[in-house]
Parts: C-alpha cells; structure tokens; sequence
C-alpha cells in the first residue's frame, strides 16, 4: 500500500482518520479528500473492521499505514491485505523528524503528553474529535469517519511543519 505516485504531494501534511467502521462511502469520501489535499501520508487509528475496506484505501496518492483498534475482526487478513502496513497498537513512526504514536484507545494519551516523548498523539474509538496541545505535543483524535453510527463523520489533517492540526467534516 506505499505508492509511488506521490509527485506534487505536501508531505509535511498527514491524513488521520478512525473508527471507519465498514462504511465505503465515507472511506471513498476521505481517501477523496486526502488526495484533494495531496497529503504526504495518511494514518488510520484502528476500527477499519473488514478487509475489503482496504481496497478503496488503495486508491490513496500517498503513503498509508495504521493499528487494528477494539472491533477489527480477522487481523491476520487485514494485516496481509495490507501488505503489513496495519500494526499492533500503540505503533510509532517518525515522520519528517517528529516522534508520532498511534493507538486506538486513549486510556494513555496524557501520560505520554507527560513524557514529552512525542511530538504527536493520534487516537481514536472514542468517536469524539480532540485537537490540543499538551507540553508541546499535538493531541489528535479525528472523531468517527463512518457514519453508520449517529454524529458527524470527520478526518483531520495535520500540518508537521507548523505542528498544526485540523478536524476536516467529510
């Protein structure tokens, strides 16, 4: 799921979506507007559910990676499908020198705030957005992107050069 077409790509700015929970046209809604905004890598923070899921998210024009969250069902799947791009939680990356970790659940987010160990915290499963910044880390959460569920369907985009981020309604 790396892709190669990344020409003209920003990639100081990243894709996070959650908790897509099967919902096609809300995956095909988002991986429209990552590539809209030639973001440079997108990250899923867990709930993609099933596998087939991951054929709309080929069709993004950037890097893709993400963690199986509480409700991802055959993770051996998901992870081949995937071409092992899908991790176990928490997973960390470095992205343009800034020290990311992803997780599903938030039971942890101000502890790693506290530690000052990362630059950003991205988490999902709670289907609530949550933007702010604790003792210079970024703390994201880009609420639900299905919206089989009731409330708003979002993603949030994340500018590493500033250390900004947004929650983008789809």
């Amino acid at each position: 799921m790396i892709h190669s077409k990344q020409k003209g790509r920003n990639n100081m700015l990243i894709g996070i979506i959650s908790d897509t929970h099967d919902d096609l046209p809300a995956i095909k809604k988002a991986v429209e507007l990552f590539n809209e905004k030639k973001v440079g890598y997108v990250l899923h923070a867990g709930d993609l559910i099933s596998p087939f899921t991951l054929e709309i998210f080929k069709e993004l024009r950037c890097k893709f990676s993400g963690i199986f969250g509480n409700n991802d069902g055959d993770k051996l799947l998901l992870k081949h499908k995937s071409e092992g791009h899908i991790h176990n939680q928490p997973h960390t990356l470095t992205l343009h020198g800034k020290k990311i970790i992803v997780m599903h659940e938030p039971d942890v987010i101000d502890a790693l705030a506290d530690s000052r160990h990362f630059d950003l915290i991205i988490y999902g499963h709670t289907h609530k957005p949550d933007v702010r910044k604790v003792n210079n880390a970024i703390i994201v959460n880009p609420g639900k992107a299905g919206k089989l569920l009731k409330g708003k369907s979002t993603v949030a985009l994340v500018d590493l050069n500033k250390m900004a981020a947004e929650i983008v309604k789809l």
